[in-house]
């Protein structure tokens, strides 16, 4: 259905444009590199403006492929239950009990940071189940 839809959004073109198109449509890429370097020399024209499109499209796909090796966890906010949130971030860290109560209260929070995903999701559960409000962040260099 997505390419009936494209089929019909693409312009219309001439008989002689449609001809040179499914010519182009079987080149091999070395066969399609001479044809560019013929259009070059013939015209006096240079096609360095498609190649900065590839690089963008190509490193916009870099950085959709991209994922964080480290990971933070950030309490939002501790809910209702305020003294078993304590108690969480307490047993997620290495707070004492004055810490662990500053660190509640003054939410939003970083709890631990610089760890794997599946550490921060961990984490993230525990003070959930507490019932806290929490978020598992990427972090950033």
């Amino acid at each position: 259905m997505a390419e009936t839809e494209v089929a019909e959004q693409a312009p219309e073109y001439s008989e002689k444009i449609k001809e040179v198109l499914d010519k182009i449509g079987g080149f091999t890429l070395l066969e399609l590199s001479e044809l560019v370097k013929a259009f070059e020399t013939e015209f006096g024209i240079q096609a360095a403006v498609a190649a900065p499109v590839a690089v963008a499209a190509a490193s916009a796909e870099a950085e959709e492929e991209f994922e964080p090796s480290s990971y933070k966890v950030v309490l939002k906010s501790f809910g209702e239950k305020k003294i078993q949130v304590i108690k969480a971030v307490r047993a997620e860290t290495s707070l004492a009990l004055k810490e662990a109560k500053q660190v509640v209260e003054s939410a939003p929070s970083t709890i631990k940071d610089g760890i794997s995903n599946e550490e921060a999701q961990k984490c993230a559960q525990t003070l959930q189940e507490a019932g806290a409000e929490v978020e598992v962040q990427p972090e950033t260099d």
